[in-house]
């Protein structure tokens, strides 16, 4: 799912195409991924582009006379920017929008529809789509840390909790944590002064550094490899590959559709975490230790 650092590339991205231009038309090409009925999808066009925002995942579509378009793109859905008047993809394409300077394409790979378009007037309509999640680049060490502790949860649970925390998911709590030395499981009422304050360092240092990455990597291109799995990242999405801090086996815990990637030797004292299925399986044969495995 496309968190903080993409959400604020494709921001960008179309801030420097459609910002003060108008919207001609929207074409649904699948009506389910509309979730609201009014205003329409006529009452948009003509409009202005005003601004566009990022709402925790969500990119906003400011348009003029206070009509907001709120995209999610949830796990599989993406932007593309196509010459004006393109078709829209007809395996994967939901919607397209169509501007002076080109076209924006949502699509959605894979048999689950979970994208989602909601068209709203108003900041108050706007504002009830916002789970209400502290900005994590916004916050001080003390809000962070209020936030944070304010219930007993694991830290993986409250980083990737949008009430808690905005724009922050599976990937980037990966990651963030593992530049902390935190395990994922740890509790969030059982943390030192310095874990907090390494824990707080990390997640600044990791959202700004790839945001910086991402938009480096665009440059001026549409942003069309958005993907929550990059070689260059240190855990997430790399299971059995080598830590690149001290080169053991990085390791996962698989619940439901998530997946939390975590190095033992780095993050959990070389202890192994147990997987909710694999290791009720193995029940005794399960490693206790990294060494054992």
């Amino acid at each position: 799912m496309p968190e903080l650092p993409d959400v604020t590339i494709y921001v960008e991205a179309l801030t420097a195409r459609i910002a003060g231009t108008t919207l001609h038309k929207v074409r649904l090409a699948n009506p389910f991924v509309l979730r609201t009925v009014e205003p329409g999808p006529r009452d948009v066009e003509g409009k202005r582009v005003r601004e566009l925002r990022r709402l925790g995942k969500r990119i906003v579509i400011a348009l003029e006379d206070e009509l907001f378009i709120v995209i999610h793109l949830m796990i599989a859905g993406r932007f593309r920017w196509l010459p004006p008047g393109a078709k829209v993809p007809g395996k994967l394409g939901l919607a397209a929008f169509d501007f002076d300077g080109g076209t924006l394409v949502l699509t959605e790979a894979g048999s689950k529809r979970r994208a989602s378009i909601h068209i709203v007037r108003g900041e108050d309509a706007l504002r009830a789509l916002d789970p209400g999640g502290l900005e994590p680049l916004e916050i001080d060490f003390d809000t962070f840390r209020a936030a944070l502790t304010r219930e007993r949860h694991t830290l993986k649970r409250t980083l990737t909790d949008p009430h808690v925390f905005s724009g922050i998911g599976n990937a980037y709590s990966d990651e963030l944590l593992h530049r902390a030395r935190l395990s994922p499981v740890q509790l969030t009422t059982n943390l030192s002064d310095d874990e907090l304050a390494r824990l707080y360092d990390a997640m600044r240092a990791t959202l700004i550094e790839w945001t910086d990455r991402l938009r480096a990597d665009a440059g001026e291109r549409f942003p069309e490899k958005v993907t929550a799995f990059r070689p260059e990242m240190a855990v997430h999405g790399r299971y059995d590959q080598p830590c690149p801090v001290c080169g053991s086996p990085v390791q996962r815990i698989v619940y439901a559709e998530n997946e939390t990637n975590y190095c033992a030797r780095c993050q959990t004292d070389g202890r192994l975490l147990a997987d909710r299925a694999l290791s009720r399986l193995l029940k005794g044969d399960w490693p206790k230790s990294i060494d054992e495995l």
